[in-house]
């Protein structure tokens, strides 16, 4: 497969009493003490961006190739973070999923990396007694990933630190999570085959650029105003 050097940006920030927000972001951190030490060989970097917020947010986008909307579908309202990337020139990686769905209409399939399930069948799935461990005991791959935080890999001063959140995922997958693990990894196979055609890359990146116009505030309000308020706008001199 062909690797390109990467870095893998995360950013957020949990509640207070978020104990597995804090303990995904804990294994984040964890990761990337393991692949940095081998990014000189592999290239591949992952940075947890530490109190996330606009002023960063306006550093990341404009410089991030690559932007991660993988929201479950169905499952998320909208996502304006989403269309800024596109705007900026980010290819988005995503499901089918809040504005994602307007994203891949405008800028073209074509130029969009889509993944996972519809939310019709995410809810298909989960009313027909779906089980994340079914996933787990068909998928080598997935398997070995698991199997690797739970060992403690991630977290040698405490071996266990890690488990509930392995554990949570075979038992309850609400998110459906194991079951697009394996079509976000081709899409990200595809993400780098992309990316080795510069030119291919770049057309698709000015595409995004070109085509989210749509998204404009100018045009929102106008439709919120003419659909929703039934006001008029008032006459200027």
């Amino acid at each position: 497969s062909i690797i390109h050097p990467r870095t893998f940006v995360f950013g957020a920030k949990a509640a207070p009493g978020y104990r597995t927000a804090k303990l995904i972001i804990r294994l984040i951190n964890g990761i990337g003490e393991v692949v940095n030490d081998e990014a000189a060989k592999t290239g591949l970097k992952v940075c947890f961006v530490p109190n996330y917020r606009v002023s960063l947010a306006e550093r990341i986008i404009p410089a991030a190739d690559v932007s991660e909307q993988i929201s479950t579908a169905g499952m998320e309202a909208s996502g304006t973070g989403n269309m800024k990337f596109a705007m900026n020139g980010a290819l988005t990686v995503g499901t089918l999923d809040g504005a994602n769905i307007e994203i891949r209409e405008k800028v073209g399939a074509e130029n969009f990396f889509l993944f996972g399930k519809t939310a019709e069948e995410v809810a298909h799935a989960l009313a027909n007694g779906y089980r994340g461990r079914d996933v787990y005991e068909a998928d080598p791959a997935l398997r070995e990933v698991l199997d690797l935080i739970a060992s403690g890999f991630f977290s040698p001063e405490d071996r266990g630190l890690f488990k509930p959140l392995v554990q949570s995922l075979l038992d309850d997958d609400r998110y459906l999570v194991l079951a697009d693990f394996a079509p976000y990894v081709q899409a990200q196979r595809e993400v780098a085959t992309s990316y080795a055609d510069p030119k291919r890359w770049w057309r698709a990146s000015i595409l995004n650029v070109a085509r989210t116009g749509f998204f404009s505030s100018d045009r929102t309000i106008r439709e919120y105003a003419k659909d929703i308020w039934g006001i008029k706008p008032a006459p200027m001199d």
